[in-house]
């Protein structure tokens, strides 16, 4: 039973990526092109959305807390660079991969999971070289945001909220201006 719960909001996670249409290799492609942010709005409006709901929940007293992994910043900076530049370069991303796998695409299957499994294997031949270094150069221990700021999680949220929605205000008026 514990496995159904992350398979169905996988799903349904899917579903509205596919049927919101950033499944598309352009729409991707375009975020770094600085053409289209329909994606970034997506991510960003999901994670707010989610930490929203997760101080909902915790309010409430229906979540629980959950350990806290260390942050490594180096390593975090790091995975994000590479991260990125795949995306950048493949005009994919692992969500979209399996959104177009989803919807039956061969383009997407093949080189898609191929991309993946080629990361997964370069991750675990690089991980045990490369991760003790950016230890090395340390870490925030487990901490969230809120508590590195010496602030309520509420606060974060909310800020988290209003600058989410400046951004996409921002983004709309140059969109408009562009055009």
């Amino acid at each position: 039973m514990d496995v159904l719960k992350p398979l169905l909001v996988g799903f349904c996670f899917g579903w509205l990526l596919q049927r919101a249409g950033l499944s598309r290799y352009d729409r991707i492609v375009n975020i770094f092109r600085l053409r289209d942010f329909a994606v970034m709005q997506f991510m960003l409006s999901a994670l707010v959305v989610g930490a929203l709901v997760l101080q909902l929940l915790a309010a409430l007293g229906l979540a629980g807390a959950y350990p806290l992994p260390v942050t490594y910043v180096w390593g975090v900076l790091f995975g994000g660079v590479v991260f990125g530049a795949g995306m950048a370069l493949s005009g994919f991303c692992p969500g979209t991969v399996a959104a177009g796998a989803g919807e039956g695409r061969l383009d997407y299957l093949i080189p898609g999971f191929l991309g993946l499994y080629v990361g997964a294997v370069i991750f675990g031949w690089l991980y045990p070289l490369v991760m003790p270094r950016l230890v090395a150069l340390g870490n925030f221990g487990p901490i969230t945001l809120a508590e590195a700021l010496g602030v309520r999680p509420w606060l974060v949220t909310l800020i988290a909220w209003e600058l989410v929605l400046i951004g996409f205000y921002w983004l709309e008026r140059g969109v408009r201006r562009r055009a």
